[in-house]
């Protein structure tokens, strides 16, 4: 554990099985969607697949051997240049664990993982009324208001 900081950051690779479902726990309390997370969780070895790709990045934050918080993130590699950028698709922390500058610490490694892949930028989206999540970002980026559409896939 970092003296410091009272939690050490571990980016997941495909030995980490548990600790990823440690994180998809503490999504579906922190999103209080239990049931998202938990209810359909892929195979061992698709998550194993998951964590060995090269686009999809999984960081923990450990308290004393416990998951409290992370995030999962995306590699997108564009056309119109020879660069990335990475999306950040789930970060939370577990609530007992907030305001310790777990989140941000999180978001400061992902960064570095962003510059050694020579990704140009990290984005993330927050939800309207979701005040914690805005005023993290706002405190580290530059808001942009814009649009999401959902655009259904018909079932095969």
């Amino acid at each position: 554990m970092h003296p410091s900081t009272g939690f050490d950051i571990e980016t997941l690779s495909p030995h980490d099985i548990p600790s990823l479902h440690d994180l998809l726990t503490v999504f579906g309390e922190a999103f209080d969607e239990v049931a998202t997370y938990a209810s359909a969780r892929p195979a061992r070895a698709y998550l194993e697949r998951l964590l060995a790709s090269d686009t999809f990045l999984a960081l923990v934050a450990r308290k004393n051997g416990e998951v409290v918080a992370g995030l999962a993130a995306y590699e997108l590699h564009k056309f119109e240049q020879e660069r990335s950028e990475i999306y950040i698709y789930d970060l939370a922390v577990a609530e007992a664990h907030r305001r310790e500058g777990i989140a941000t610490a999180l978001i400061e490694r992902l960064k570095a993982m962003a510059q050694q892949r020579g990704a140009y930028v990290i984005y993330v989206q927050a939800d309207l009324g979701d005040t914690p999540a805005i005023e993290l970002y706002s405190k580290l980026g530059v808001r942009e208001d814009v649009l999401h559409f959902d655009i259904e896939v018909p079932m095969a």
